[in-house]
């Protein structure tokens, strides 16, 4: 190169950079205001098609304004006391008076007592468009609660329960953030025993967070996708995770390659030369099959397909362009203080990887029967898992206030009072309709909404033909046995000739989602496996590796969630998992475990061009080892942060991803992959041209066409 045009060469990293920065700095405050565009009213994220959804738009017709009720319940403050007629006359008109308050609609019920006289119930409506003003509607009926003596009060139902999911999300932003970087920080100086590298690699994963960020905050604002605190803590997960792991493989082979290269611009061409395909490629598996969530029924897992194919996009993009141009600009220095020298060993990660690879090359059959039996053992609990839905009391990983009210509610009255299963059905069918519920299994009770706002008591109020009924369930209204309830009184008021009625209510919602969550695994799940299997087939130039690789990830989901089983019910008490769970892990897992196996293969692959099928399967391994199982544990650290949010859901996601991953990198990958390509040999390369080669030297071979 010319003495001229060396100057002209940093001029593009160094555009790159300012570039960044600007963007960083520009676009930085929105990981912060994501949550002004999020929600959490997880209704809304139903399909139209539910027939809860449908009972959600009828019932605004019987009400002036959509509500969310909260359920006030007294109990005696000495334990087991009975509670006398005047303390509920004091809790009668405690409720009266909060008519007028601001986000109190008129619908205000009386203080109804128990059967076994120890407790007291009464249902206030909110508006359900309170936003940020919902606590302090909460506090108003908790303060007029508090006023009944001899009593304590407490807040259970919908409301209760949003106001307390809004509060384990208040700060996800910066607790959840500065937990994973935390983590990250930590994995990278013991890894790499630099400090400049780390700090690098940490800056762009928060820049390609940032303009993540901000795309979806645009989008959410234009009511283009819609977010909610699971989806912008994925988000935040998701980012920091990829954009570190594609950082490592390409910081690794850039320190390779500057064993062998004086210059640092020859390094980088050819780190980016190897590296970009298989970054680019992993990238696509995880968004393409993230993008399939989009085929789903429910909003929020549409919504989390582009949302969090944005954030790999960004990932990948900071990797690709603010890394190398960053690399460059500092070249050894980057690794201080333990810089690369040309002429060091360029074999990569030695030690105990080499040790793996010779045993794999030794014994593969040995290697491959051993993990696939213990993959298949774990495998086999899989079946006990129960996703039916996670119960209200278990929604929680502390111990929030609605939980504890929901409890001492369920413990005094039906399970499902104050939240009640709602149909609405033809007013000319209205005595046919109310005698099926009653004659329902698990239907405590039944009453037709009337004009006074009582229930029984008046004339029923028909709107458009239209009544409303609701049915107390005799079980907790998050349970089983509720949702089970909810199909048998279904069946039984379809079945009343002429009364068009749908069965709605919170029951019936979690039912719906449960029903349609398992619905979309049975589409979502293969067409991600397609995905990955073309994206593969592409970058392998090769029929039979891709489908085994498919097969290892699919098996070690199998085996990931067969663990989960024993541990989510053994070890967390949980006795449901959360419906989308089985999906989310399986899209997150097999994405994500393809990355690693395409970073392994696609290494191997290259060894095999110049060394033979056998030698690049230990090449491969030996070379990768060190950072890919690095990229692994990273990536498990940043999914084992979500566990800081205390909501089942995310703890969940956590264990299953964190784990999972784990056990992908170091079982999956490290040992049954190569050695199953090891014992197979080159056929496992068919159709492609490295099936048809040997295992000698490459000066032995004429070059692969």
């Amino acid at each position: 190169m010319s003495t001229a045009s060396r100057p002209v060469r940093w001029l593009i990293p160094a555009f790159l950079l300012v570039a960044w920065l600007a963007v960083g700095g520009a676009f930085g405050p929105y990981a912060g205001k994501l949550g002004e565009v999020a929600t959490n009213d997880q209704a809304s994220f139903l399909p139209q098609s539910a027939e809860s959804t449908q009972v959600i738009d009828a019932q605004k017709a019987f009400s002036r304004q959509e509500t969310v009720p909260a359920i006030v319940v007294w109990t005696s403050e000495k334990d087991g006391g009975r509670l006398d007629p005047g303390q509920r006359e004091a809790a009668t008109a405690a409720l009266a008076g909060l008519k007028g308050e601001p986000g109190v609609t008129g619908e205000v019920s009386p203080a109804l007592p128990s059967k076994d006289g120890q407790a007291l119930e009464g249902v206030v409506q909110l508006r359900s468009d309170l936003g940020d003003g919902l606590p302090d509607a909460l506090a108003a009926v908790q303060e007029a609660a508090d006023r009944v003596p001899g009593t304590q009060a407490q807040l259970a139902g919908p409301a209760a329960s949003q106001a307390d999911l809004s509060d384990a999300f208040a700060g996800i932003d910066g607790l959840l953030l500065g937990v994973a970087l935390a983590a990250v920080l930590v994995i990278l100086l013991l890894v790499y025993r630099s400090v400049l590298l780390p700090l690098i690699i940490i800056i762009g994963a928060v820049f390609a967070l940032a303009v993540a960020c901000a795309v979806v905050y645009v989008l959410a604002d234009h009511d283009v996708v819609r977010v909610d605190g699971q989806v912008q803590g994925i988000l935040s997960i998701l980012v920091i995770g990829a954009a570190t792991d594609y950082a490592l493989l390409l910081t690794a082979r850039f320190r390779e390659e500057l064993g062998r290269h004086a210059d640092r611009f020859t390094a980088m061409r050819a780190a980016l030369r190897e590296s970009a395909g298989p970054i680019t490629a992993s990238a696509a598996t995880v968004a393409l099959g993230l993008l399939a969530l989009l085929i789903s029924d429910l909003t929020n897992n549409r919504a989390l397909g582009p949302v969090g194919a944005i954030g790999i996009v960004c990932s990948v993009l900071s990797a690709l362009t603010f890394l190398p141009a960053v690399l460059v600009l500092l070249g050894r220095t980057a690794y201080w203080p333990a810089k690369p020298k040309e002429g060091d060993a360029a074999s990569g990660s030695t030690g105990i990887w080499s040790k793996v690879a010779a045993l794999v090359d030794r014994s593969p059959r040995k290697v491959w029967a051993v993990t696939l039996i213990g993959l298949l053992a774990c495998a086999a609990f899989m079946p006990t898992l129960n996703s039916r839905g996670v119960p209200l009391k278990e929604i929680f990983v502390n111990d929030a206030p609605s939980v504890a009210a929901q409890h001492a509610l369920s413990k005094h009255f039906p399970g499902g009072s104050g939240n009640p299963a709602v149909v609405i059905a033809n007013a000319d069918r209205a005595d046919q309709v109310v005698g099926a519920a009653k004659g329902v299994n698990g239907v405590a009770g039944v009453s037709v909404v009337t004009e006074s706002g009582r229930p029984g008591q008046g004339t029923p109020l028909v709107v458009d033909g239209r009544v409303r009924v609701d049915a107390t369930l005799k079980a907790a209204s998050d349970s089983d046995a509720a949702k089970d309830t909810v199909a048998r009184l279904r069946d039984a008021v379809h079945a009343v000739p002429g009364a068009d009625a749908l069965v709605g209510g919170y029951t019936a919602q979690q039912y719906d989602t449960q029903k349609t969550a398992e619905h979309d695994r049975g589409i979502i799940v293969p067409v991600v496996l397609v995905i990955i299997l073309v994206i593969l087939i592409g970058l392998l130039r090769s029929l039979l590796m891709p489908l085994l690789l498919v097969a290892t990830v699919a098996l070690n989901f199998l085996a990931t969630l067969g663990i989960a089983s024993l541990v989510f019910q053994h070890v967390f008490g949980f006795t449901g998992t959360d419906s989308s769970v089985p999906l989310y892990g399986f899209v997150f897992l097999v994405a994500l475990g393809v990355d690693y196996n395409i970073f392994l293969m696609s290494r191997v692959r290259e060894e095999s061009l110049l060394h033979g099928p056998r030698e690049g399967v230990r090449r491969g391994l030996t070379t990768t080892g060190g950072v890919i199982t690095s990229a692994g544990v990273v990536l498990a650290a940043t999914f084992a942060a979500l566990s800081v949010i205390p909501l089942a859901f995310l703890v969940q996601i956590a264990f299953i991803v964190a784990f999972g991953v784990l056990l992908d990198t170091l079982v999956v990958r490290s040992l049954l992959v190569p050695a199953l390509v090891r014992d197979i040999g080159r056929v496992a390369w068919w159709p492609g041209a490295l099936s048809r080669r040997s295992d000698e030297p490459a000066e032995a071979r004429s070059p692969l066409p």
